[in-house]
């Protein structure tokens, strides 16, 4: 499926937004993916409002294989063939899709937060400031460092 093809399929729902990914096309209306075009078919988002038309109608779940397993995403459902000729339908249909994607985005928006935890102030962290024994420390070590760098024989050119 390409861009074309695409767009002339969803003239009658109205303007969509397509981006590319995976195999196919993300198509989006106002902002939210309702729809993957992709290789194995046209596929509609669905919720437990919409499944029960996508079964009707003898639809599968989107599923990819891994290289240990078969994946079913459950949320996109194959669109029905007998759509693709009927565009008056299809746009039925790809409104009830974006209606289950704008009800999955409302269950996954995160909580605010309270107004208590927003009001504090950010605490300041104050730098601990090193001890009289590790600075002694250091310096021993340091001495002895400069000790063993200046008892080493310089290295001898070996002639040709």
């Amino acid at each position: 499926m390409d861009r074309e093809f695409l767009t002339n399929l969803f003239a009658d729902f109205g303007p969509v937004t397509l981006r590319r990914m995976f195999s196919g096309y993300g198509i989006s209306a106002d902002g939210t993916n309702f729809a993957l075009a992709l290789r194995a078919g046209l596929y509609f988002r669905a919720d437990e409002e919409t499944i029960p038309q996508f079964e009707a109608e003898g639809s599968k779940p989107f599923q990819y294989t891994t290289r240990e397993k078969t994946v079913t995403v459950n949320s996109y459902w194959q669109l029905p063939a007998r759509l693709f000729d009927d565009s008056e339908e299809l746009a039925v249909w790809a409104r009830s899709a974006l209606g289950a994607a704008q009800r999955a985005a409302l269950r996954k928006r995160p909580r605010k937060r309270s107004a208590e935890r927003t009001a504090k102030a950010p605490v300041k962290k104050v730098a601990a400031k090193k001890s009289a024994g590790k600075r002694a420390t250091t310096k021993r070590a340091a001495k002895k460092a400069a000790k063993t760098t200046s008892r080493r024989a310089p290295k001898k050119k070996s002639s040709p």
